[in-house]
């Protein structure tokens, strides 16, 4: 089984591949890293990627969503694998007016993922 963890470079993200990483060590399986941001496929791991990996002694599956997909599709793709068992993705700090409503990202996965979806509060 595996940790899937929709990783972008903010606070959110970081948030959301710590919580991932120690969920995914409690529950004794993967990690598995979703990169949001396109990268060329001959590209390295984002250098703040890899600096948040290092520090956590992690050595995970690392996937990139490609440059002609939705965020939440490509989460949502990774999910509907047999071997996720939970999906970590960050959230954001709304205004006041917007604490009502979840990003869209955040709600189309929470409403159509195939396996539980954990929402982390970035630190900014």
């Amino acid at each position: 089984m595996t940790v899937l963890v929709a990783y972008n470079d903010s606070p959110q993200g970081e948030a959301a591949l710590r919580r991932a990483h120690a969920e995914a060590t409690r529950r004794e399986t993967t990690l598995e890293v979703l990169v949001l941001t396109p990268q060329t496929p001959e590209a390295t791991t984002p250098a703040a990627l890899a600096h948040v990996l290092d520090t956590l002694g992690a050595d995970p599956s690392i996937t990139y969503r490609s440059s002609d997909e939705e965020p939440s599709d490509a989460i949502l793709d990774a999910s509907e694998d047999d071997h996720v068992d939970l999906v970590v993705i960050g959230s954001r700090k709304r205004s006041a007016v917007s604490k009502f409503l979840l990003g869209s990202t955040t709600t189309r996965v929470l409403l159509d993922a195939a396996a539980p979806v954990l929402v982390v509060k970035g630190s900014a």
